[in-house]
């Protein structure tokens, strides 16, 4: 097991994640059982973005639809899949949300674009607050609130990457803003894939940064008081992309240029506000999300 775990350990280092700054000052046991829920969902989306045949990728993902069952049968056979069936034993991790984030990966193998917000929720549910439930029940809670807070800081964090992404996701294909507002705004899918950068791609991004704005909003809204301690890691998550938003809105959604992200010393020092915030009780005034 040893094994298994500095496997997963290594490959969330290795990926320098927003994520990562999040888990650095967890105690040990949760920590682990993070790595291997980041590692999993890690390795299905690989499945998806990194392969070519989509008749493969399907069965690769039914195999990992198969280890999670296992992993709560205790035969899993891979080395995440082991790490992982320790955590789920440690922890009350929901086998229905690791099964919901294979099916939101697999989303991308059926569908390219959404015609409405209310048909890219379930997919943003799935691949990003599918793992927020995943995460509170490592973290602990009392409220059962603390899983509404963990869905709409999810898919907040989803909206903020799709913002960041547009044009890398526009040229392998996937659209995920939603067409009615591409027409409503008059932006193109050619633009987005071109990196046409006007006024009308300004408006469209102001409009779409409102949006995830209010899933933050919603966020700390239902963020239960009592549980705010032992859900600063979460709250570290959160920060950390609200400062990412914050900077794709400073730069005038000048996404095309370059991969926008925060700065290391700006995530060390989030990290460490909400950690010391949470030792001492007081927790860290929230951003200003209006």
């Amino acid at each position: 097991m040893k094994n298994a775990t500095e496997f997963c350990s290594t490959l969330t280092r290795k990926s320098r994640s927003n994520f990562y700054y999040a888990f650095l000052f967890l105690p040990r046991p949760q920590r682990e059982a993070i790595y291997a829920v980041y590692a999993f969902c890690r390795i299905v989306d690989d499945v998806v973005d990194l392969g070519q045949d989509p008749e493969v990728q399907r069965k690769e993902l039914a195999y990992w639809r198969g280890e999670v069952a296992r992993c709560f049968e205790g035969t899993p056979r891979e080395p995440v899949s082991q790490r992982l069936s320790q955590a789920v034993r440690a922890f009350p991790i929901p086998r229905s949300a690791l099964e919901e984030i294979i099916n939101g990966v697999e989303m991308d193998l059926d569908r390219s674009a959404y015609e409405t917000f209310e048909e890219l929720y379930p997919y943003c549910y799935r691949v990003a607050g599918a793992v927020g439930l995943c995460c509170v029940e490592i973290f602990g809670y009392a409220d059962p609130g603390a899983r509404d807070y963990a869905v709409n800081l999810g898919v907040a964090l989803q909206l903020t990457n799709i913002l960041r992404d547009l044009q890398p996701d526009a040229q392998r294909g996937r659209i995920y803003l939603p067409r009615e507002d591409l027409r409503r705004f008059g932006v193109g899918p050619e633009d987005l894939r071109s990196g046409r950068y006007n006024p009308q791609f300004v408006e469209l991004m102001g409009f779409e940064a409102r949006r995830a704005r209010a899933f933050y909003r919603r966020a700390w809204e239902t963020l239960p008081q009592r549980d705010a301690r032992r859900l600063f890691a979460a709250e570290i998550m959160g920060r950390i992309y609200f400062a990412l938003l914050q900077t794709i809105e400073a730069r005038r959604y000048r996404v095309f240029d370059r991969r926008l992200s925060v700065p290391f010393p700006t995530k060390l020092a989030i990290a460490l506000r909400c950690w010391a915030g949470a030792r001492l009780g007081a927790g860290a005034a929230r951003p200003e999300v209006a």
